[in-house]
């Protein structure tokens, strides 16, 4: 019996099964043989022989009123001319696990009352023309699992009974337009696991009666739009691993009884709402009912954009508002803070569009998918990622050039360092950008999932989308990275063999090297979020399946908790930001004390007229120390 239905899904062969052959009737079968003759290694069963695994070299010998032949997992290697002549009652016969390489032309030819032929497992690597011609009733062939090459337009030729045809896990590359065209009554066809690369246009106009199509598992480079208007009875459609680039509505809009659809891509089955089940049931991100499907993972979202937005809005106010020595580093690190708020700003908006679609995501997907909204979206977090790597990269070499060249006075000035800070953002817009440029080159680029970050190759049939995701983050990320590492590497040595010998080189380089410590740590949270990526972009390369929950833990938790974090490391706990604050507090604190002095003293006035003078001197003084202080501060 064929093995291969999906859990849940009886089209086809299950549903057809009952039709043809009955329900077995066990009340009815004995256990006495009417075979006379048959080996005896074989069981017998009224007129139902099974020879399994007794390793048999041959058809056997056996009576001819034989009316089941099961010769499964034997040594058969070949069938002579008349090996089937004296079985004209047989109506099964398994010939599965066996060693036949080859069907001659009417070995079948004396078999007509045969309704079932399994021969899986075989060599076989043809099938001879006409197959079905001494079968008139054969309704089910099952031919899997051997090394058959190629059909031709004769080979299922009268065969007008045949109902269930499986050809799954052999070699087929090439299928006739017009090889399935006498089988109209063919209920079930599994042409799964091939090596087939296209398909005729109307290859299946003549099957009205199909329930159930496997082409999963083939390497089909494209699929007409009406491919299968013709199969109006098609129940189950099973197209797994298959990409389809031109995939649209109106290719499945005909299948009204379709029930069952099984796509390599969660979004394909955006495209056949009216399908009661489709798989796969997620893409790690999001699923039919919810944008986001883990509740968890939709926590995460809340929480990070929250932390993401206001801690770096927070640092870029107290850097504002704190005045610092080094104000070009200042200005980098609020740009760096600007950067990182884009992040916030992407992942706030992911979850409004969540909220909105909560619990009928499946009816706006595609919509989403394309819409402007979902391409904003991820350009701000394109351009989030690639200005904050380009910015660590360039803080970095400055540190670089400061600690190992501590003499050399290359540190860049303010002009410098606003060309430097504009160009890099200019860069990170640019790349971007650019995926908008040309729809049919890149195309979709940032609409391959619900939450529009075109982090995975395998999201992105075109070849202008999966080469510009590699080279961004393989190629521009992956370089900045190791530049990173480098400059690292070279300043802790470069510190170490000096071994700060002199105090003057000591307090030179002093304030940089704490710097420099910052900032190792912020490029080591970085190293934690790239090298995932990193590592799934080369597994990609080789094919690596990667397992869907990772995507969805990538985009939303990983990276983006870098410009959550990346505030703290920046300016909340750094040395001189803590004294800026404690000083900024104790002023204020003593304001409040000499405002509050003033008002007890005028209060004081109002009590006592003889005490006029006495308060008015007191005030003088104390308008005067207050004056002093507020100079200090």
């Amino acid at each position: 019996m064929y093995a291969y239905t999906h859990q849940g899904d009886n089209s086809g062969w299950a549903n057809i099964f009952d039709m043809v052959h009955g329900k077995p009737n066990y009340l009815d079968l004995s256990e006495e043989c009417c075979l006379h003759q048959y080996p005896e290694s074989c069981d017998c069963i009224e007129t139902e022989l099974e020879c399994v695994d007794v390793n048999l070299k041959s058809v056997p010998l056996v009576s001819s009123n034989v009316t089941l032949l099961s010769l499964k997992h034997n040594q058969i290697h070949a069938l002579p001319d008349e090996v089937f002549s004296r079985y004209t009652e047989v109506k099964k016969i398994y010939l599965s696990h066996n060693c036949i390489t080859s069907l001659k032309p009417g070995i079948f030819r004396d078999l007509h009352k045969l309704k079932w032929l399994s021969m899986i497992n075989n060599s076989l690597v043809t099938l001879p023309g006409k197959i079905c011609t001494q079968m008139p009733l054969i309704n089910w062939m099952d031919f899997e699992g051997n090394h058959i090459k190629a059909l031709t337009n004769a080979t299922f030729l009268e065969c007008n009974a045949l109902t269930v045809l499986c050809l799954r896990g052999n070699q087929i590359h090439f299928v006739p337009e017009k090889t399935f065209s006498s089988l109209k009554h063919l209920g079930e066809l599994d042409l799964s696991k091939n090596i087939i690369t296209e398909l005729p246009h109307y290859i299946f106009k003549d099957l009205k009666y199909l329930q159930k199509l496997n082409l999963s598992f083939n390497s089909l480079s494209h699929l007409y739009e009406d491919q299968f208007e013709s199969l109006q009875q098609l129940q189950s459609l099973d197209l797994e691993t298959i990409e389809i680039p031109n995939i649209n509505a109106r290719m499945f809009q005909p299948l009204r009884n379709l029930s069952h659809m099984y796509f390599k891509k969660f979004r394909y089955c955006s495209y056949a709402l009216h399908v009661r089940i489709c798989t796969p049931l997620t893409d790690g991100i999001s699923s039919f009912e919810d944008l986001l499907a883990n509740n968890v993972l939709r926590v995460f979202l809340w929480v990070i954009a929250c932390i993401t937005c206001f801690g770096n809005l927070f640092v870029i106010g107290m850097r504002s508002f704190i005045r610092a020595e080094n104000k070009t580093h200042t200005m980098s690190i609020k740009m760096l803070c600007c950067a990182d708020c884009l992040m916030g700003v992407y992942l706030f908006f992911i979850g409004i569009f969540d909220v909105k679609y909560r619990g009928e995501y499946k009816k706006y997907a595609v919509l989403w998918m394309e819409s402007l909204p979902c391409h904003i979206m991820g350009f701000l977090a394109m351009l989030s990622t690639e200005v904050s790597v380009l910015l660590l990269t360039y803080l970095t070499l400055e540190k670089y050039l400061v600690i190992v060249f501590p003499f050399s006075n290359i540190r860049p000035g303010k002009h410098q360092t606003v060309i430097i800070l504009v160009s890099i953002w200019i860069i990170g817009f640019v790349i971007a950008i650019i995926p908008f440029g040309d729809e049919d080159f890149f195309g979709n680029y940032y609409g391959k999932n619900g939450v529009c970050f075109p982090l995975y190759s395998d999201q992105t049939e075109e070849i202008g989308g999966k080469g510009y995701s590699f080279g961004i983050f393989l190629g521009v990320n992956l370089l900045a990275f190791i530049i990173i590492v480098f400059s690292y590497v070279s300043m802790f040595y470069s510190i170490k063999k000096t071994a700060l010998q002199t105090s003057e080189v000591r307090s030179h380089i002093h304030r940089d090297v704490a710097v420099a410590n910052r900032f190792f740590f912020i490029v080591f949270t970085d190293a934690i979020c790239w090298i995932p990526v990193f590592v799934i972009k080369i597994l990609s390369l080789f094919q690596v399946e990667i397992l869907d929950t990772v995507t969805s833990w990538i985009v939303i938790f990983i990276l983006p908790i870098n410009s959550a974090l990346n505030p703290i490391l920046y300016t909340l706990t750094t040395t001189v930001f803590k004294e800026k604050l404690k000083q900024f507090l104790h002023s204020h604190r003593r304001r409040s004390v000499l405002k509050n002095d003033r008002n007890s003293l005028a209060t004081s006035v109002c009590t006592g007229g003889s005490l006029i003078h006495a308060s008015s001197f007191k005030l003088g003084l104390l308008n005067k120390q207050s004056l002093g202080i507020v100079k200090l501060t």
